[in-house]
């Protein structure tokens, strides 16, 4: 249950991050669903290796070359799911990747602190 309402959570905060930054377009809610699946698969997946393979230029930057990454990741998906999820361009693939990474740590807090009263 808890992973269905974070993934629908972090859809609307995909829809958010569209609203307030026009790089980015999400045609539809189910279009966010997609990109937030996509998102969180590719972090899942493919985050680790890169943070292991760049940890020198990571450490040489003091951790800055992680928003590099974490912009990647936001790219890699608008170029998968194609016209429904769209990021134009690199700058707008870090912009959009800081809001979406503001907006999920305050839905991970919130899910927290709501499950732990429970």
């Amino acid at each position: 249950m808890r992973i269905l309402l974070k993934w629908l959570l972090h859809a609307v905060a995909l829809l958010c991050v569209a609203y307030l930054y026009s790089g980015v377009e999400v045609r539809s809610f189910g279009a966010a669903l997609g990109a937030a699946f996509v998102i969180g698969l590719l972090d899942t997946l493919l985050r680790p290796v890169l943070v292991i393979l760049t940890l020198p230029v990571t450490i040489v930057t003091l951790g800055l070359f992680l928003f590099v990454i974490n912009a990647l990741m936001f790219w890699a998906a608008s170029g998968l799911l194609g016209e429904s999820f769209q990021v134009h361009g690199f700058g707008a693939a870090l912009l959009g990747s800081l809001i979406y990474s503001a907006l999920g740590l305050l839905i991970d807090a919130a899910l927290t602190g709501l499950l732990r009263k429970q």
